[in-house]
């Protein structure tokens, strides 16, 4: 059997922790800013790391396991 293709679209949008958790950015942070507080905007710099019940899809995307 062949191997598992890794999702071009996920290998840009996350990354993997020493743990082995999934990090991820926030969207609505790329255009249209003028209208979002910089309250908003501050929240939205920070990676957050993926929720337990969509990481088994996105380690599927990565070809993980």
């Amino acid at each position: 059997m062949p191997k598992m293709k890794t999702n071009s679209g996920a290998k840009k949008r996350f990354t993997l922790t020493g743990t082995g958790k999934i990090k991820r950015k926030h969207a609505f942070k790329s255009h249209i800013l003028t209208k979002k507080t910089t309250k908003q905007k501050r929240r939205l710099t920070h990676v957050s790391i993926v929720s337990t019940a969509d990481e088994s899809r996105v380690k599927r995307l990565l070809a993980m396991k």
